[in-house]
C-alpha cells in the first residue's frame, strides 16, 4: 500500500435482525404467561359458576308467579294478583284474558256472569255465595272492587273452570291445572339441577332429589321439559325420570253425530200436531229438527209436543236420529221483535228461558236444540249473544248439542245485522246457516232462492270475515223455490212458493230449462198470456252443487228445509255426497 494512505479495515456489521427475533421472543413469552395465566382464571371462573349454577337457585321469584297448564303466564297479567286471608283474587280483565273471554256485569242483579265449558255462575260483591248452573254453593269470598277493577276469587271458583288451584308459599307460585287436560307425572331417579334450557351453560331455576315426584310437560328426545313441586318450569335429562305414569289424561266431548251431519227440519205449526213417522226411515239422516217449542205472545216457552210428538221421539230413536227440536220465536209474528227483546235484555228473564228449555230436553230425552230466532232489533245483538253464552254450558253439562240458525251476512237489520255470527259460532255447537231467500218475500225483483255463487260469498265470510271454524257450520239449503209472475212492466205480481217435488207439476210440458253456470241450477222462464213465469229451480243438480262446497270447505254438513218438500231423489243424493268425508 502506498504511503500516507490508511488501510480500510471494515468492521463487521451488527445482526440487526437478530436483536429484533430476540425481542419478539421476550414479547412472545410475555403473552404466552398472561394468557396462561387468563385461561387459568377463566377455568376457575368457569368452574365457580358451574358450582354455584348447580347448587344455587338463582331465579328467585321477587312476586307472585302464576302458572296455567304448565305455562307461566306471570308477563301476560293484566293487573296484580291479590291475596287476602288465603284467598286468591284474579282482575276480571285476567279471567277474562285466561278462562272466559265472555265473562260479563250485569247490571240488573249486580253480579258478574262467568261461564266456562259446562258451567255458568254468578257471583255478586256482597254475599259470600256463588250460583252454578242454578244451583247456589256458599263460599269464603266473593267479588271485591280495587283501584276501578273489579276481582273474583278464583281460589273459591275452582268448580266453575274445573281447575285445581294449588299456592306455594315458599317459592311465590301459584299453579292451575284444568283438570280435563292430560298431565304425567315421573320418578326422578338421581339428584339434579333443573335447567331454564337445554344449553350446556344455563341457569338453574331448582334442585330435585332423587326419589322426588314431578310433572312431564313435553319429552324431546334427550331432554324433558318438567314441574317441580316447586312450581318451578325447567329442563332435565330425559334419563333422569323414571316410572312415567298419567295421573289424568284429556278429557274431550265425543260428537253425537260420526262424520257429516244430515239434519232435516220437520216443520208443524202450533196448531198440529207432530208428523206419524212411524214405519219410515229417511235414508242417510242422522238427526231431526221438530218445531216442538216456540214463545207465546207472553215471552212464555210453550210447547208442542203431545203424545204425538213424543211417538216421534221413540220413532226417531229406534232409527239412531238424532233429536234437535226447533226452538223459535217466529210464531208471534210481528210482536216478536218486542217478545224477544223483552227477553234478551234482562238476565233473570234469559235464565228462566234456558231453565225451561233444560227442562224439556230432560223431560223427553231429547239430544239438543236448535235456536230459530228471527227478526229481531239490530240493538239486541249482543244480548241475544249473551243468550246463547248462558245456554249453551248449561245444554253441555247434560250433554245436549246446541245448534243456532243465521242468516247470510249481507242483509237488512232484523234480518241479517242482529246476529254477532262471531260470538255464536265461538260458543254454540253449531251455527246454522240457512242459506236461501237470497230473493224472497221482500225483493222487488224475480232471483234465484239460492244461487251457488252467493252461498260461496257468505261462506267466505262465514270463514275469513267472521272467522268461524268450519268444522261447526252446518249448511242450510231449501228443498223449494219460487214461481215468479211478472205483468208487462215488469211489476212482481206473485211470488208463490213452489216445493221441489211439485216442480215439474206445475211447469207446463215442453217448457225449455237452461242450466245457469254460474248460479249451477235451471233455469225457466214462459208466458202465461200478458205476464211472465220465470223459475230457478232446486232439484237434485243445484243441491248437488251446494253440497260441494260442504265438502270443499269441510263444514260440518247439511241441514235441509224442509221434510215433506223434497223429491224422492234427494236423500240418496245427500247419502252419497256426505258419506264420501
Amino acid at each position: 500500500m502506498g504511503k500516507g494512505k490508511r488501510e480500510m479495515v471494515k468492521e463487521p456489521k451488527k445482526n440487526k435482525n437478530k436483536r429484533m427475533s430476540n425481542v419478539e421472543i421476550e414479547s412472545k413469552r410475555k403473552i404466552v404467561k398472561r394468557t396462561f395465566f387468563t385461561v387459568i382464571a377463566l377455568v376457575i371462573i368457569f368452574i365457580i359458576a358451574m358450582i354455584a349454577n348447580n347448587y344455587i337457585i338463582l331465579d328467585k321469584n321477587e312476586t307472585t308467579n302464576l302458572i296455567i297448564n304448565n305455562k307461566n303466564v306471570t308477563s301476560d297479567l293484566r293487573n296484580d294478583i291479590i291475596i287476602e286471608d288465603d284467598i286468591i283474587y284474579l282482575s276480571e280483565a285476567d279471567v277474562s284474558n285466561f278462562f272466559d273471554k265472555h265473562i260479563y256485569y250485569d247490571e240488573e242483579s249486580n253480579k258478574i256472569i262467568t261461564t266456562y265449558e259446562k258451567k255458568i255462575a254468578e257471583i255478586g260483591f256482597d254475599e259470600n255465595l256463588i250460583n252454578i248452573n242454578g244451583s247456589d254453593k256458599e263460599i269464603y269470598a266473593h267479588a271485591i272492587e280495587r283501584d276501578g277493577e273489579v276481582y273474583l276469587p278464583v281460589s273459591e271458583m275452582a268448580d266453575v273452570y274445573d281447575v285445581e288451584i294449588q299456592n306455594i308459599l315458599e317459592t311465590k307460585v301459584i299453579t292451575m291445572d284444568s283438570l280435563d287436560r292430560e298431565q304425567k307425572r315421573a320418578i326422578i331417579n338421581k339428584n339434579t339441577a333443573v335447567k331454564s334450557s337445554s344449553n350446556f351453560i344455563s341457569r338453574t331455576v331448582d334442585r330435585v332429589e332423587k326419589g322426588e315426584a314431578v310433572i312431564v310437560i313435553s319429552t324431546d328426545g334427550k331432554f324433558s321439559r318438567i314441574r317441580t313441586s316447586d312450581g318451578k318450569i325447567g329442563i332435565v335429562k330425559s334419563n333422569r325420570l323414571e316410572n312415567e305414569f298419567n295421573i289424568r289424561e284429556n278429557m274431550e266431548d265425543e260428537k253425537q253425530v260420526k262424520g257429516k251431519i244430515n239434519l232435516t227440519w220437520d216443520y208443524f205449526s202450533e196448531y198440529a200436531s207432530a208428523p206419524d213417522r212411524s214405519g219410515t226411515t229417511i235414508d242417510g239422516v242422522n238427526v231431526v229438527s221438530p218445531a216442538f217449542f216456540y214463545l207465546d205472545t207472553d215471552g212464555e216457552l210453550e210447547e208442542n209436543v203431545g203424545i204425538e210428538g213424543q211417538a216421534y221421539i221413540e220413532w226417531a230413536h229406534n232409527n239412531d236420529y238424532k233429536v234437535w227440536p226447533m226452538v223459535s220465536n217466529a210464531v208471534a209474528a210481528n210482536e216478536s221483535l218486542d217478545i224477544t227483546s223483552n227477553i234478551m235484555n234482562s238476565y233473570e228473564k234469559r235464565k228462566e228461558l234456558i231453565e225451561d228449555i233444560v227442562e224439556k230436553c230432560v223431560e223427553y230425552d231429547l239430544d239438543g236444540i236448535n235456536i230459530d230466532f228471527e227478526n229481531m232489533y239490530e240493538e239486541d245483538k249482543d244480548m241475544y249473544s249473551r243468550f246463547i253464552i248462558e245456554l249453551t254450558p248449561r245444554l253441555k253439562e247434560i250433554g245436549m248439542v246446541t245448534s243456532v240458525d243465521v242468516t247470510a251476512p249481507d242483509g237488512g237489520e232484523t234480518w241479517s245485522l242482529c246476529f254477532d255470527r262471531n260470538v255464536i259460532g265461538d260458543v254454540a255447537d253449531y251455527i246454522v246457516f240457512m242459506a236461501y231467500d237470497q230473493n224472497g218475500v221482500s225483493s222487488t225483483k224475480p232471483g234465484t232462492t239460492a244461487g251457488y255463487n252467493w252461498i260461496n260469498l257468505n261462506l267466505i265470510k262465514f270463514l275469513q270475515t267472521e272467522d268461524i271454524d268450519s268444522e261447526k257450520i252446518i249448511l242450510g239449503i231449501p228443498f223449494y223455490t219460487r214461481m215468479w209472475t211478472t205483468n208487462s212492466s215488469g211489476d212482481i205480481i206473485s211470488r208463490g212458493t213452489v216445493d221441489m217435488k211439485e216442480i215439474d207439476r206445475v211447469l207446463p210440458s215442453g217448457v225449455e230449462k237452461t242450466w245457469d253456470n254460474e248460479l249451477k241450477q235451471n233455469y225457466v222462464e214462459y208466458m202465461d198470456g200478458a205476464n211472465k213465469k220465470q223459475i230457478w229451480i232446486e232439484d237434485v243438480d243445484s243441491l248437488k252443487a251446494k253440497v260441494s262446497l260442504v265438502v270443499e270447505n269441510k263444514l260440518a254438513g247439511v241441514a235441509s228445509w224442509r221434510k215433506d218438500m223434497e223429491s224422492d231423489d234427494v236423500w240418496q243424493m245427500l247419502k252419497a255426497e256426505l258419506s264420501e268425508q
